[in-house]
């Protein structure tokens, strides 16, 4: 086992400390707690991915000072207030379902073909962690093959978040997410070209 292994919420010590940093409780809501965890996750039939599940029981649920520039990181159970009036159709415990960029804006087929796509893609196997305004959210994966990724989904199109995919940040999934907002201050997209 590693030596930075917390094994409180299976998240890495590390990672957990420059959380601790990103978030101070004076600007942040209190932690929801394992309990309360515990139950999302029962009700949702999901488990969170570390180190977010470690954030919200011991850190914060949400902080409005945080990553995402309109309501900072919205607490767990919550979706940002311009998402729409439609929320019963989520469905967390269906996978994700891309691996890779797609740009529906661009796609050649015609719309009432990948609306439902669109749909899934908005609202299968992800939590909102907030958003930038004009219809751009940031979700955390939680079920499927990119669990624990980051992605940016628009009303034009979903890309996923990181190093592997072309940006400049060295972390990938929640942990480098925040630390790119927490000590960088560069602008999301900044993909390398």
């Amino acid at each position: 086992m590693n030596s930075e292994y917390a094994g409180s919420g299976n998240a890495f010590r590390s990672e957990l400390d420059a959380l601790r940093a990103a978030f101070p409780p004076e600007h942040c809501l209190p932690p929801l707690g394992w309990e309360a965890v515990h139950t999302f996750e029962y009700e949702h039939g999901i488990v969170l991915p570390d180190p977010y599940r470690t954030l919200v029981a011991e850190i914060c649920d949400g902080c409005p000072d945080g990553p995402a520039d309109v309501d900072g990181l919205i607490p767990l159970a919550a979706l940002p207030a311009d998402w729409g009036c439609d929320q019963r159709q989520r469905v967390l415990a269906k996978p994700f379902p891309l691996t890779e960029a797609w740009v529906w804006e661009d796609d050649p087929r015609p719309y009432e073909e990948i609306e439902p796509l669109i749909d899934e893609v908005s609202n299968h196997g992800s939590v909102v962690l907030g958003t930038d305004g004009s219809g751009m959210y940031w979700h955390l994966v939680v079920t499927g093959a990119h669990r624990g990724r980051i992605w940016n989904i628009s009303d034009v199109g979903a890309a996923p978040f990181g190093a592997a995919f072309g940006h400049r940040t060295e972390g990938e999934g929640f942990a480098g997410w925040v630390a790119h907002w927490a000590t960088t201050r560069r602008p999301w997209f900044d993909v390398v070209v």
